[in-house]
């Protein structure tokens, strides 16, 4: 059935869509794929360290950098990757900074990546290639990150202390640890800066937070084990990608109120006993990575179980069509190129 859909999917190229290219991190493969965004074609297939888990574009869209995770062995390392071309060029070794794993740039030359092992986040020059600096969290697991729209604040997920720790990036100040919920780890902010969403993945519960109070505003049940969220550009809806029902569900950001689930609608393979989720989601398709396009339109969402990127109509909240990639996608990349 899986294959019917992806063969009919392949015929046709989503209604309206922009050029612009989708970056899919391929966990098991240690690759990233170049897709065509308007129809999934693959343009490239290029090698990364092991256990590629995130990635982010650089303002500019000249390049793009990969958090080298690891499997069994703690990874250490950056890729870069040239988006005009589409290779890998580079990397940047980490040293003592272990477990990279969320990243965002600040500007073309300086970006901040999580590093799990360190409960820190460390500031990398790409310029030198080097760590500058790094900031303490004082939580455990620190993974996901994301920056305030003006810049000025970090703002980490901690999965294993459950909490949200606000950081100063002009001071490298840790300014508060916010408790949020069981399980902390998909994060975004509003455009205009005013809230952090979290999702609690062990809690099933999602966390809004008041970024100049440095205070949890409110909690409420949503799907089970919510492990990311995106906020759409026009700041209107959340996105949050529920691992355990293997659905997305749509958030009015103003209201806070569920608007629709939408189920991928794929299971995993024969080959789910080998799969990292495998002992908590079965042959789910496991829905993680979300990325929404500019225009608020549509969305890719990284079924790692499944090793489908389903593309979501976001005005008719429905499946557009999907694509392939490699072994248990996860992180995404967007360029307009």
């Amino acid at each position: 059935m899986l294959s019917l859909l992806l063969a009919t999917a392949a015929l046709a190229s989503v209604d309206g869509a922009n050029a612009g290219t989708l970056i899919v991190l391929n966990k098991t493969d240690a690759t990233a794929s170049f897709l065509d965004a308007s129809d999934g074609t693959t343009l490239a297939v290029v090698g990364t360290g092991i256990g590629p888990h995130e990635c982010a574009v650089a303002p500019g869209e000249k390049l793009a950098v990969v958090c080298d995770y690891g499997a069994q062995k703690p990874g250490n390392t950056l890729t870069l990757l040239e988006l005009e071309h589409r290779v890998a060029f580079d990397k940047i070794d980490l040293g003592e900074y272990r477990r990279p794993h969320g990243i965002a740039f600040a500007s073309a030359e300086r970006l901040y990546v999580t590093c799990e092992q360190n409960q820190a986040l460390i500031e990398v020059d790409l310029t030198t290639r080097k760590v500058v600096r790094a900031i303490a969290t004082e939580q455990q697991l620190s993974h996901m990150v994301a920056l305030s729209p003006d810049g000025s604040r970090a703002w980490v997920a901690n999965i294993g202390s459950g909490s949200l720790s606000a950081l100063d990036l002009a001071t490298g100040k840790l300014l508060a640890k916010i408790e949020t919920g069981q399980g902390s780890e998909g994060l975004d902010v509003t455009p205009d800066g005013r809230e952090v969403w979290v999702g609690n993945r062990a809690g099933d519960t999602l966390s809004i937070v008041d970024t100049q109070k440095l205070a949890e505003s409110a909690e409420f049940a949503c799907g089970a084990f919510p492990i990311r969220i995106k906020i759409t550009p026009d700041g209107k809806h959340a996105l949050v990608s529920n691992a355990k029902d293997g659905d997305v569900s749509v958030w009015d950001v103003a209201t806070r109120k569920e608007l629709a689930k939408i189920a991928m609608g794929v299971r995993a393979g024969s080959d789910v006993d080998q799969r990292l989720f495998n002992q908590q989601f079965g042959d789910g398709p496991v829905p993680v990575g979300i990325l929404i396009t500019p225009d608020s339109k549509r969305a890719f969402v990284a079924n790692t179980n499944a090793d489908v990127i389903t593309v979501l109509d976001l005005e008719k909240r429905a499946i557009a069509t999907r694509f392939r990639a490699g072994r248990e996608p996860d992180g995404l990349g967007w360029s307009s190129r």
